[in-house]
């Protein structure tokens, strides 16, 4: 199973379980996130969702190697991937949502906290945005997201680079909003989202709609444009050399992005 879904006190877990490849998002994991996320808004009884990892990662993004499979015969585009159906989701999910970052986060990894109301990391978590080194362009409206978030530089400095930034530097940025020790981390996001649980769910939704809802067309025009320069990039010379370097030097379950 490559999600687990659990329920307790109105706050519903969503933990990615593909720990042997690092929680890295298939085409499966994608569309069993979104319908959670899509599940939890229609159920009265969930206040918060909370996303975390299993094992060492929370999630070293797009698998690679189905990646470089669905691009050699023609099957991956940015419309007919369930990427999308996991971004849309994430967008019109009405409710709190919490992440805790238990480890690495990479590509999808980092940008679906621009998504969440609540970033909780590990002190020894680590994120990367890893799209120049692999010759493609932003996703998941990061573009207008982070810059949102964590302002012009910090973002810049995440998406040009492809350097990773540790858990101080990610709270200093303010993608972050609070760092735990490895131990505290769950326990510490299960008691906030606990806290926001016990709270009407109808003002947790009117609250949380009055913030996002002034960035809903931007966050769709970013989509748009990422996906246009994605798909132009994907697979040319830049983004063929990193993934055959991936793929020639990876083991099964290391992936990036």
């Amino acid at each position: 199973m490559t999600l687990q879904i659990s329920d307790d006190n109105r706050v519903r877990t969503l933990l990615l379980n593909r720990p042997e490849a690092l929680n890295a998002f298939n085409q499966e994991l994608y569309l069993a996130t979104a319908t959670a996320l899509r599940d939890a808004a229609e159920d009265p009884d969930v206040a918060v969702v909370l996303i975390t990892g299993a094992g060492r990662a929370f999630s070293a993004g797009n698998d690679l190697k189905e990646m470089q499979a669905g691009i050699a015969d023609g099957s991956l585009t940015t419309e007919g991937s369930h990427f999308t159906t996991m971004i849309d989701a994430l967008t019109d999910l009405p409710k709190p949502l919490i992440c805790a970052v238990n480890g690495v986060g990479l590509g999808i990894g980092t940008t679906i906290l621009g998504y969440a109301d609540l970033v909780f990391m590990s002190s020894t978590a680590r994120l990367k945005c890893p799209f120049t080194s692999l010759g493609v362009a932003p996703e998941a409206a990061s573009s207008y997201l982070l810059p949102q978030l964590i302002g012009r530089q910090n973002a810049a400095w995440l998406l040009l680079s492809s350097e990773w930034v540790d858990a101080a530097e990610a709270q200093r940025m303010g993608i972050a909003w609070k760092v735990c020790e490895p131990d505290d981390l769950l326990p510490e996001a299960r008691r906030h989202a606990e806290i926001l649980a016990s709270r009407s769910i109808p003002s947790l939704v009117a609250v949380k709609k009055t913030i996002v809802e002034p960035y809903r067309a931007e966050i769709a025009a970013a989509t748009q444009r990422e996906n246009a320069h994605f798909q132009e990039l994907l697979g040319g010379a830049a983004n063929a050399a990193a993934l055959a370097e991936f793929t020639g030097q990876s083991t099964v379950g290391q992936t990036n992005a």
